[in-house]
């Protein structure tokens, strides 16, 4: 099965747009963040902040606030399939990006929708899941590993993610360098890992794009002193739709670690958990554009929001 174009709905419109000037699409599966911080929040912002156009299918959804996640809800596989299959047969999809889905179940069914699509490069994020349960951890892991990876173009994670999860028997003196966790998720099938959060000295990180064979890009930050959620949603979203605009491998890389460095830069913290990247940082306004003289901001006086009233 290959991606079916979208029908023409009118000989009158459609058919004298130019196709070249629309926005790649990105098919994203992710559970619904309330706190915005990652899932789906993260997902269609950063996507839409690169210039592509997000198709969110929901997976399920957190019980979280900023600081932790307290519980997830996922919806059954069925709900899964059904939301994606629906706008495939609509959309003709550039890239596929999968991040927490919630079950081996679903990610049963979103690697049968994927080798159904298999000329559609996949992007998957593995995060770090220690607030779940241990079983559930397990299972989930197990899942990704043999139904998952095998599909899988890029695979970006954490650093220390990564290497308890595909190297778990690691007995060197020193940890894993990206090689080593590229050399693993190869074994799997994946094609590229992109290794994020690793250490060096004088508190930088850094972050490195590897396949078995050579290192091949990748970008050294300061560390932010700032405890970050949602920074790896928001890195394998916008690399997802760099992608599927045209950029290579490379050049995407480069630029989603260079578009996360500013969305932390431009970090916020909302409520009284973590700090949220700033993935809309270009849109704030300048400086200078609070400066408004009170002549020019006076024939707006008096129109305060009222309080929020039920009426029955």
């Amino acid at each position: 099965m290959t991606n079916h174009k979208p029908q023409d709905l009118s000989p009158t419109t459609l058919a004298d747009e130019d196709e070249d000037s629309s926005p790649a699409c990105v098919l994203v599966f992710n559970a619904s963040d309330p706190s915005g911080a990652g899932g789906l929040a993260a997902d269609v912002s950063a996507i839409a902040s690169v210039g592509a156009h997000a198709l969110p299918v929901v997976t399920g959804a957190y019980i979280r606030d900023t600081a932790e996640i307290f519980e997830h809800i996922a919806f059954d596989e069925e709900a899964v399939t059904e939301q994606a299959r629906t706008i495939l047969e609509d959309i003709q999809v550039q890239v596929i990006k999968v991040g927490f889905v919630g079950s081996p179940e679903n990610l049963s069914a979103i690697a049968e929708i994927a080798s159904d699509y298999a000329d559609v490069p996949l992007v998957a994020y593995m995060p770090n899941l220690s607030w779940w349960d241990e079983g559930q951890i397990d299972l989930y892991l197990d899942a990704f590993r043999e139904l998952l990876l095998p599909q899988t173009t890029v695979l970006v994670g954490n650093h220390s993610t990564l290497w308890r999860w595909l190297l778990p028997d690691w007995s060197g003196d020193e940890s894993p360098g990206a090689r080593d966790i590229a050399r693993a998720a190869a074994a799997m099938g994946v094609t590229y890992t992109l290794v994020t959060g690793i250490p060096l000295p004088e508190q930088f990180i850094d972050n490195v794009l590897a396949s078995p064979q050579a290192v091949l890009g990748g970008e050294k930050f300061e560390r932010f002193e700032a405890t970050f959620c949602g920074a790896g949603d928001t890195l394998a979203a916008a690399l997802a739709a760099l992608i599927a605009s045209g950029s290579d491998l490379a050049a995407a890389t480069s630029e989603a670690l260079s578009y996360l460095d500013r969305c932390l830069d431009g970090g916020f913290r909302p409520g009284m958990g973590n700090v949220l990247p700033d993935r809309l940082f270009w849109a704030q306004p300048e400086a200078d554009a609070d400066d408004v003289t009170e002549a020019e901001t006076g024939d707006l006086q008096g129109f305060a929001m009222p309080p929020h009233e039920t009426k029955h």
